[in-house]
């Protein structure tokens, strides 16, 4: 499966309003400009007006007479993001966007009890991957928000990554919590949660998915290493999602996948009010479009 089909999903329905906040960097521009070109959204624009209007004629300079986009001053990138949560929260806007700002600054705003965007449930980062030779997406979370997520957050966590999964089409997603053996091994936690929430998902208590672990990543997305080892069942060798013990195996893994694997990404933050795009200022555009676009579909499925 390919990344560019979000793009023509998200394209294929009614344009949302995205609330950028500090959106005053190249690859924040070039994200915007695609998306505008493809009629996939409408853009409030928060930040540093005269640095904004620098940028868009520096680097895409016919944004300016585009009637999506329109761009509200702020002084500072922690007034960006307060005005740019409050758009979302206002229903002004239905997807949040993060710019040229630090990613807690961002998530203090969407955090804040008066007007940010909680819901009570965990807020959690999804990545949907498209590698080379490799026939379907792969979503891997946590890797960015939740460091040692208890067994309960995980299980969040792991509805989080369903929910994105099916608004891209997966109706329902095999799901392969990750460790580094196959076995429940008690000192071993990640083994442990993960028997735990194959046990809730046959209990009915996480709906939606099929969920078989431990797996180590091998048996996970690798029929033969499956087979090799005598692992059976719906979700061995070929898994949707890669649920992740820890944060820091999540974030080996995300750019394992993108700098050896030389794999496309985009990525949303669910679990709030409205999807978050939370790229990393590092991304490319290429990279910002396709998380606008998978932003895109869950916003629209949560809407029905």
């Amino acid at each position: 499966m390919k990344l560019a089909a979000l793009l023509e999903q998200a394209t294929n329905t009614n344009p949302l309003t995205v609330a950028v906040a500090a959106a005053d960097d190249q690859e924040t521009i070039e994200a915007v400009y695609e998306a505008v070109e493809r009629k996939l959204a409408h853009f409030l624009l928060f930040g540093d007006k005269e640095k904004i209007n620098s940028r868009i004629l520096q680097y895409q300079p016919s944004l300016l007479e585009n009637h999506s986009i329109q761009i509200v001053d702020a002084k500072t990138v922690q007034e960006a993001a307060t005005l740019a949560v409050k758009a979302v929260h206002n229903q002004e806007a239905q997807l949040l966007m993060k710019g040229h700002l630090s990613t807690s600054i961002i998530l203090k705003a969407v955090l804040n009890k008066e007007y940010g965007l909680r819901t009570g449930s965990v807020l959690s980062h999804v990545a949907v991957f498209e590698v080379p030779s490799y026939d379907q997406f792969v979503f891997v979370t946590d890797a960015a928000m939740n460091i040692q997520p208890t067994l309960q957050e995980k299980a969040q966590i792991l509805t989080n990554a369903v929910q994105v999964a099916q608004a891209v089409g997966i109706k329902t997603p095999k799901v392969a919590p990750i460790a580094a053996v196959e076995v429940v091994n008690e000192n071993m936690q990640a083994t442990v949660d993960a028997a735990l929430l194959t046990q809730m998902n046959k209990r009915g208590q996480i709906q939606g998915c099929i969920v078989d672990g431990p797996l180590a990543l091998d048996n996970a997305i690798n029929i033969q290493a499956a087979h090799h080892k005598g692992i059976t069942g719906e979700v061995a060798g070929q898994a949707d999602i890669l649920l992740v013990p820890t944060i820091e195996v999540g974030n080996v893994l995300y750019k394992s996948l993108v700098y050896f694997a030389k794999a496309k990404v985009g990525a949303v933050i669910a679990g709030a009010k409205a999807p978050i795009v939370l790229t990393s200022r590092a991304d490319s555009s290429e990279s910002k479009l396709y998380s606008l676009a998978l932003a895109i579909c869950v916003a629209n499925r949560q809407s029905y």
